[in-house]
């Protein structure tokens, strides 16, 4: 069976669409699976072992999508999230089963909806992606392994990293910028006091990560810890080197963006900061590895005039400090 998944939008939502591309592979190691995504996702997609081949969302006429789809000859379709546009694809594409959560105008144009109110989250995101396959396998076996993701040749890459940067000790790493559907941080001066407070234990080696649109970013914090020997990554290897870098790391601490969704993917530990809202929440966003080794944030937003919020910040903020020093 062809059996195409679509998750066309960014990298975090990307990821928590895998474990139900996985378990459709597993259920049946002769089903073809073919993904939709965003091409920032093509080579995280190509890097995964049960995904079969790959469509890149290059914003197509309409037309033009539904000949490429149609060229793959897929028996059904599962769309973990939907617009009208790759809706009415898959519907002029003939593909004969379709299946897609209820929700929006563009439910119309699928044979099975399927009713979840993502909205009121009363499971994760991927645990969402994960019940739909149902719908089309009555009898599959939700259950993924953990990590999801693991690459031969990370250690090679970590050891090269390793000598080059002359890291002795185990790594935690800091990743400080966020995007996404992120809407919660803490600010760069209160990063730097929880970054300087795991430099004074000695224990560990501190790195940081930046993305390649982070540029200023990066050259900010090397002006901010220039009497320390934290080792400054900038993101310009690709997101398969990244993720195998990482892989290696003790700890991963950053907000609930895309790059924390890859370390938990690729079984590294995780500190992460979540909104303080049921959409930016970790009950809806926690992510696809072993939750034992995630660790997880609610940052509440405080004004000036809100003098309880800035207390619950403030007590969050030195629990956060406790738990880094003693790691």
């Amino acid at each position: 069976m062809n059996i195409l998944v679509v998750r066309n939008d960014k990298l975090g939502d990307f990821i928590t669409a895998l474990p139900a591309i996985y378990v459709l592979k597993k259920h049946n190691p002769d089903n073809k699976i073919i993904v939709f995504i965003a091409p920032l996702n093509k080579a995280l997609a190509l890097a995964c072992g049960f995904i079969d081949e790959v469509i890149v969302d290059s914003n197509l006429g309409i037309w033009e999508l539904v000949k490429e789809i149609r060229a793959k000859k897929i028996d059904t379709s599962v769309t973990l999230f939907s617009n009208t546009r790759v809706a009415l694809a898959q519907f002029l594409a003939r593909i004969p089963k379709r299946i897609a959560p209820a929700t929006k105008i563009a439910q119309i144009f699928y044979t099975h909806r399927v009713k979840q109110r993502r909205s009121q989250v009363k499971m994760a995101e991927f645990e969402y992606n994960l019940e739909l396959t149902k719908e089309l396998f009555s009898d599959i076996n939700l259950e993924y392994k953990k990590p999801l993701l693991e690459f031969e040749d990370s250690k090679k890459i970590y050891d090269v990293f390793r000598i080059n940067n002359d890291i002795e000790k185990e790594v935690v790493c800091f990743h400080v910028g966020f995007g996404g559907s992120s809407d919660a941080n803490w600010n760069l001066d209160e990063y730097e006091i929880l970054i300087r407070e795991v430099l004074k234990e000695n224990k560990y080696q501190v790195v940081m990560t930046f993305g390649p649109d982070e540029k200023e970013l990066y050259e900010s914090m090397q002006d901010r810890f220039s009497d320390t020997n934290i080792v400054f990554y900038f993101s310009i290897d690709g997101l398969i080197y990244f993720a195998k870098l990482i892989s290696n790391f003790k700890l991963f601490v950053s907000t609930s963006t895309g790059t924390y969704h890859v370390a938990s993917l690729v079984g590294t530990p995780t500190m992460t900061f979540f909104g303080d809202s049921l959409f930016a929440s970790s009950k809806r966003w926690k992510s696809v590895g072993d939750e034992k080794l995630q660790q997880h944030y609610m940052i509440p937003p405080t004004t000036k005039e809100d003098r309880h919020a800035t207390e619950e910040r403030d007590a969050l903020f030195n629990d956060v400090k406790g738990k880094l020093i003693t790691f």
